[in-house]
C-alpha cells in the first residue's frame, strides 16, 4: 500500500511539473490565443524552414542564436519547402488583412511550429512569442543541459494596437556605450517595442558627433565624474579633470541604426533645444543670451525649482533672437537628418527657463519686431523657426508638450509628458500625439517605498503604470500614434541600475501599447510578470521586485498620535512588522487591516511581506522621524 501511495504521489508531481512547464505567460498578451493538447519538442534534428528572402534568414539566425546560447546547438536553416519536425517562417503570398504590417499567426502542434505574416516584422514578432513559449531557460546566456525544449500546442493570432511602441533612453545625463545601447535594443524587442527615442543632448552632455561643429563633442561631451545624488553634487573645482562622458561618432550612429532596423526598431533622435542646452553653450558660448564662460554641468545645482515653476541659475538656453543660433541648428539638424532614416526629429522644447531671455536686449528687440506678447510666444517663435529647419531637411518635427505654449506650429507632433492634457489639446487640434505622461510611464521615478529606493522626487508603482490608457475619452484615436515610457538617467549611473528601473514597468507599457484594451487584467498580468522574473534570472537581467513591497500610509490620529496602515499591490500577501528594532519574520505581528498606533518611544518601523509562509518582499526600515514627516505632508 505504501508503494502505491508513493507511486501515486510521484505521478501527481509529474503531472504538476508538466502543467507548470506548459503554462503560457506571454507579454504582451496576444490578441487571440487558444491552447491545445500536447507539445512540440525542438531537438538537434529540428529545422528552421524559411523562404528565399534575406529577412526571413536573418530572423531565423536570431532564433538560432538563442538556441545556441541556451541549448548548445544550432538548427539547420532550410530555404525551400517546409519539412516535418520544423519551425516554419512563412511570408504570406496573399495579404491577411487581419494582420497588417506587424501582426502574425503562430500555430504549434506535435509535428512543428508555423509562423506566418504579411511582412518580415510580423515574422520577427512571432519569433519573440515563440521564445516566450519555450522554457524560461531559453533566455540563458550559457548552455543549460537536461532541458526539454518544448513548445505547447497553441494557436495564436496577434497584432499590435498601436504603431508607436516606444522607450526613451536618456544617454545624455550619463553616457552609455554603443554596446550598451545595443543590449537595450535587444531587451526591448523581446517585448515588441519598435521605437527607441534617443535623448542625445542635455545640460550634462552632447552625445553625437557633428562634424561641422567639432567643439560639441570636444567640449560638450565631457564633465566631472561625481558620485552621490544628482542635483546635490558639490561644485566642481577648476582643476578637476573633465574626462567623464563620451559620444557616438557618426559611424557609431550608422551602426546602431542598422542594428535597430534589423530588429524592426526605428531610432528617433532628440536634440533638446532651446533649454537643456548647457553642453552646447559650453562649446559655443555665443549661442546664449548672455555670452560668457560656461562649463558642462556635472550634476551640481544650476536650476531653482519650486512648486510654481523654475528659473535658471546658469543660462542654459539658446538665444531665440540670435541668427547664429539658427545657423547652428541648420548644421546640427542637417547632419542629424542624414544619419537617422526615421521620419521624425525630436527638438525637445521642455523646461526652458526664460529668466535670462527676460533680461536680454536682443530678445526684447525680437519681441517688438515680431509683436510677441510674452516669453511663451518667444519660445513659439523659436519652435516655428526650428520646425522650418527640420522640414527643410525632409523630416517632421516632434517636441515635448511645452511646444504648445504660445501656439503650436502647423505640422508639429506632440509628445505629452506633463500628464495627458497637452496631448488632448494637441489631438483636438488635429496634431499627431504620442502619450507619455509622467503620471504613469516615467521609469526614472521610485517604484517602491522611498526608504529602500534610490532617491528621486516622485514615485510610480507598477500597478499605476498598468492603469495607463493612451487614448483619452473624446479624442480621435487616429491621431494618437501610440505610447512610450521614458527612462531619464540623472540617477542612473550604470546598466544594472538601468535594467532595475526599466523592468518590470516596461512590461506594463508593452502590453498597453500592443494588446487589446479589453483584455487587460491586473491579476493575470502579475501572474505572467512573475514568470518573466524567472526569465530575467536566466538572462541575468536585473529587475525591481517592488510589487511585493508593502505600501506604507501614515496619518495623525487622536491626540496627535501617529498611525500607520499597510497596503499592497498584490492580493495574498501577509505583512509582518516590528517597532522593537528587530527584524520581523512570519512569527511577528501581522497587519490585520486596522490602523497601528506607533509606540511613543519607537525609533524605527521594520516590515516585510510574506506569501504562503515565505518571505517575498524586501525588508524595509523606516525611521519614526520619516513617518512623522510623511504624516505632516499628508495633513497639508
Amino acid at each position: 500500500m505504501k508503494k502505491i501511495i508513493l507511486a501515486f504521489s510521484a505521478a501527481c508531481m509529474m503531472l504538476a511539473t508538466v502543467a507548470q512547464s506548459t503554462k503560457i505567460a506571454i507579454i504582451p498578451e496576444p490578441t487571440e490565443l487558444k491552447q491545445g493538447e500536447g507539445s512540440f519538442k525542438v531537438t538537434t534534428s529540428t529545422q528552421i524552414s524559411i523562404g528565399k528572402d534575406e529577412a526571413s534568414r536573418s530572423i531565423a539566425n536570431e532564433l538560432n542564436a538563442s538556441f545556441e546560447k541556451a541549448a548548445g546547438f544550432k538548427l539547420k536553416v532550410n530555404a525551400g519547402a517546409a519539412v516535418a519536425n520544423s519551425i516554419q517562417l512563412s511570408l504570406l503570398k496573399s495579404e491577411d488583412k487581419d494582420l497588417g504590417n506587424e501582426g502574425y499567426r503562430l500555430a504549434a502542434s506535435a509535428t512543428g511550429v508555423k509562423i506566418s505574416a504579411n511582412k518580415p516584422a510580423g515574422l520577427f514578432y512571432g519569433v519573440q512569442t515563440l521564445l516566450q513559449l519555450l522554457p524560461n531557460e531559453i533566455e540563458s546566456k550559457k548552455v543549460i543541459k537536461g532541458i526539454a525544449w518544448t513548445v505547447p500546442s497553441v494557436s495564436i493570432m496577434d497584432k499590435p494596437r498601436f504603431g508607436w511602441r516606444g522607450l526613451m533612453f536618456d544617454v545624455s545625463r550619463h553616457f552609455f556605450t554603443k554596446q550598451e545601447v545595443k543590449e537595450f535594443i535587444d531587451d526591448m524587442v523581446r517585448y515588441k517595442f519598435n521605437m527607441l527615442h534617443l535623448h542625445l543632448t542635455d545640460d550634462q552632455g552632447w552625445r553625437i558627433e557633428i562634424k561641422s561643429l567639432p567643439k560639441l563633442t570636444e567640449v560638450g561631451a565631457w564633465n566631472v565624474k561625481k558620485t552621490g545624488q544628482f542635483n546635490y553634487f558639490s561644485q566642481p573645482a577648476d582643476d578637476e579633470p573633465r574626462n567623464y562622458g563620451g559620444f557616438y561618432t557618426q559611424e557609431d550612429i550608422k551602426e546602431l541604426v542598422k542594428y535597430a532596423k534589423e530588429r524592426f526598431v526605428d531610432i528617433m533622435p532628440e536634440i533638446d533645444v532651446p533649454g537643456h542646452s548647457l553642453a552646447a553653450v559650453a562649446a559655443y558660448p555665443e549661442l546664449s543670451s548672455t555670452p560668457g564662460k560656461y562649463k558642462v554641468n556635472s550634476g551640481e545645482p544650476f536650476m531653482d525649482w519650486s512648486d510654481t515653476g523654475f528659473t535658471a541659475l546658469v543660462d542654459n538656453a539658446l538665444c531665440p533672437a540670435n541668427e547664429k543660433v539658427y545657423e547652428f541648428l541648420d548644421k546640427v539638424f542637417g547632419e542629424i537628418a542624414t544619419l537617422f532614416p526615421f521620419e521624425y526629429i525630436h527638438m525637445g522644447g521642455d523646461e526652458c527657463a526664460k529668466n535670462f531671455w527676460e533680461k536680454s536686449d536682443q530678445v526684447k528687440a525680437l519681441m517688438q519686431r515680431e509683436n510677441l506678447k510674452n516669453q511663451h510666444e518667444v519660445q513659439s517663435y523659436f519652435v516655428g523657426r526650428v520646425n522650418k529647419i527640420i522640414n527643410s531637411k525632409g523630416k517632421k518635427m516632434m517636441g515635448w508638450d511645452e511646444i504648445l505654449e504660445g501656439g503650436l506650429v502647423e505640422g508639429a507632433a506632440v509628445m505629452s509628458w506633463r500628464g495627458m492634457e497637452g496631448g488632448i489639446d494637441a489631438a483636438k487640434k488635429g496634431h499627431e500625439v504620442v502619450m507619455t505622461p509622467n503620471s504613469h510611464v516615467y521609469l526614472d521615478f521610485m517604484q517602491s517605498d522611498p526608504a529602500i529606493e534610490p532617491p528621486v522626487y516622485a514615485s510610480l508603482r507598477l500597478s499605476k503604470t498598468y492603469q495607463f490608457e493612451p487614448v483619452p475619452e473624446g479624442v480621435d484615436p487616429k491621431v494618437i500614434k501610440g505610447a512610450q515610457a521614458n527612462e531619464w538617467s540623472e540617477q542612473v549611473f550604470n546598466t544594472r541600475h538601468l535594467q532595475y528601473m526599466v523592468w518590470p514597468r516596461s512590461l506594463a507599457v508593452s502590453e498597453i501599447a500592443w494588446s487589446p484594451k479589453k483584455t487587460r487584467n491586473w491579476n493575470d498580468f502579475v501572474s505572467r510578470v512573475e514568470d518573466h522574473f524567472d526569465r530575467f534570472n536566466f538572462a541575468d537581467r536585473k529587475y525591481a521586485p517592488s510589487m511585493y513591497d508593502p505600501l506604507v500610509n501614515v496619518k495623525k490620529g487622536e491626540k496627535n498620535k501617529l498611525l500607520v496602515d499597510f497596503d499592497s499591490e498584490l492580493s495574498g500577501l501577509d505583512i509582518h512588522y516590528s517597532f522593537d528594532n528587530s527584524y520581523p519574520d512570519n512569527h511577528y505581528a501581522k497587519y490585520d487591516g486596522t490602523s497601528i498606533e506607533v509606540p511613543i518611544d519607537a525609533i524605527k518601523l521594520i516590515l516585510i511581506s510574506y506569501r504562503n509562509g515565505k518571505p517575498i518582499g524586501r525588508m524595509m526600515t523606516i525611521g519614526i522621524d520619516d513617518l512623522k514627516k510623511r504624516a505632516e505632508k499628508k495633513k497639508k
